[in-house]
């Protein structure tokens, strides 16, 4: 769909639900030399896999604290597990990382 966008048309920038879908944007724009990031376009992932930073145009991308995510995550269940009658469930809230790279910076 953007591909076949006027250059007019086209949006400034694009996030993508995780970096995979972003990586294969970057696939697609480039194979078809169509579009130029980040000067026609910016590109932002979601998870900020190893192979971002890699990657013909290194991919920006919002990186989660995947360690005290799962250390939580744990932390969690062996109360639930531990403590059945006491245990109350809440909501644990973290704070990402924007992980700026050459697909969001010109």
């Amino acid at each position: 769909e953007v591909l076949a966008k006027p250059k007019g048309d086209r949006p400034d920038a694009i996030f993508a639900s995780n970096d995979l879908l972003a990586m294969g944007l970057v696939q697609a724009f480039m194979f078809n030399s169509a579009i130029a990031i980040p000067q026609e376009i910016a590109l932002i992932g979601y998870d900020d896999i190893d192979f971002a930073q890699s990657a013909v145009v290194p991919l920006s991308s919002i990186r989660q604290p995947s360690k005290l995510l799962g250390e939580t995550a744990v932390e969690l269940l062996l109360d639930e597990v531990d403590n059945p009658g006491e245990h109350t469930h809440r909501q644990v809230r973290f704070q990402p990382e924007l992980v700026v790279r050459t697909s969001t910076s010109g």
